[in-house]
């Protein structure tokens, strides 16, 4: 590894959301200017080193999530944060769609104090400008153990876009960030 990339990726942070499907977030955050890596995962349960048809019981108590690592001189957490609350709906406890349970949860996991103060400030930004008709369930918490889902799932919008449910869900929440966050969008995208 060059000596520049060593000191990017000493450079970088880290942000850990759930919002439904991985596969959504994922698909997003892949094309933001300054998002180096993004790792569907599981975050959030009790049992080590899930699997995918455990976490679908919904007795594991994690939530599907992405890891998230970027540049914070090209974009900032709270822009990021932003992005989130436009392509899921965090008024909606433990389901988004057609996607149901508690690994379905909205979800920041915050990776120290900074992230944790924007995070809130973010959410009471939210309920005071009276955006959404209820009110914002997004559990914040401090970043617990995370866990890479299954290599079949990393990167699997760029793999699947024909399979069904990219096309009717996935497709739709990238549209719906482009449209809105264009200046976000990084230049291997437009």
């Amino acid at each position: 590894m060059s000596e520049i990339n060593k000191q990017n990726q000493v450079n970088l942070e880290r942000a850990t959301l759930g919002g439904g499907c991985f596969w959504c977030l994922e698909a997003v955050y892949q094309q933001i200017r300054g998002v180096q890596s993004v790792v569907s995962g599981y975050a959030g349960g009790a049992m080590p080193n899930p699997s995918y048809e455990s976490v679908c019981t919904g007795v594991t108590g994690h939530a599907e999530i992405v890891d998230i690592y970027f540049d914070p001189q090209a974009i900032s957490f709270r822009d990021l944060l932003e992005v989130f609350f436009v392509i899921h709906d965090p008024t909606t406890l433990n389901y988004q769609g057609n996607d149901r349970g508690t690994q379905y949860r909205s979800v920041i996991f915050t990776h120290g104090d900074a992230q944790n103060k924007t995070a809130h400030e973010v959410v009471k930004e939210l309920e005071e400008s009276k955006i959404y008709s209820k009110p914002v369930v997004t559990q914040i918490d401090a970043s617990p153990a995370i866990y890479p889902a299954e290599s079949y799932h990393q990167d699997y919008f760029r793999q699947h876009p024909g399979q069904g449910y990219c096309m009717a869900v996935v497709a739709p929440k990238l549209s719906k960030f482009r449209a809105k966050f264009k200046t976000l969008i990084s230049a291997d995208f437009v």
